[in-house]
């Protein structure tokens, strides 16, 4: 009984010392450019958190205009390919063009892509094969990550 704990305890601690480097160095791609970021924005995007779902003021913006980073201002999406996913998070079909880069993530037991602003590193949502439109993508990005400018 006490080998096993122990092996646990080892193996625990070993998987602790693989991961930490990797998570320090990817944490230091990112970088704060947006000086005005609120605590939970910052938590968002540097940390790979989430909002609660449904309370984003994005989520029933109508008019045209592109959604930019909250934190750098890069140009992400055109209001063209939002749409209403109902699950709470503004949600779109295609992103633009070189806007993110993407990698796998394993939390919470299950495999999702996850991307990243292509500019500034920052932690915007998932991507996920169940999308309406012919890309087949929805895009679930957190409302604290973006900045909508309407095209007027």
């Amino acid at each position: 009984m006490m080998r096993r704990k122990f092996l646990k305890l080892l193996g625990i601690s070993v998987l602790g010392i693989l991961i930490a480097p990797y998570k320090y160095l990817y944490s230091k791609t990112k970088k704060i450019i947006n000086q005005n970021l609120s605590q939970e924005q910052k938590n968002i995007l540097f940390n790979d958190g989430t909002e609660m779902p449904f309370t984003s003021s994005l989520l029933h913006e109508k008019r045209e205009g592109f959604y930019h980073c909250a934190n750098c201002g890069n140009k992400l999406f055109s209001s063209a390919a939002k749409f209403d996913s109902g699950t709470g998070w503004p949600s779109f079909s295609e992103a633009l063009s070189g806007a993110f880069n993407t990698k796998i993530d394993y939390r919470f037991g299950m495999k999702r892509i996850e991307y990243h602003c292509a500019k500034c590193g920052a932690h915007h949502g998932h991507v996920f094969d169940d999308g309406p439109s012919d890309t087949g993508k929805r895009f679930c990005n957190n409302g604290l990550c973006l900045i909508f400018v309407p095209s007027d």
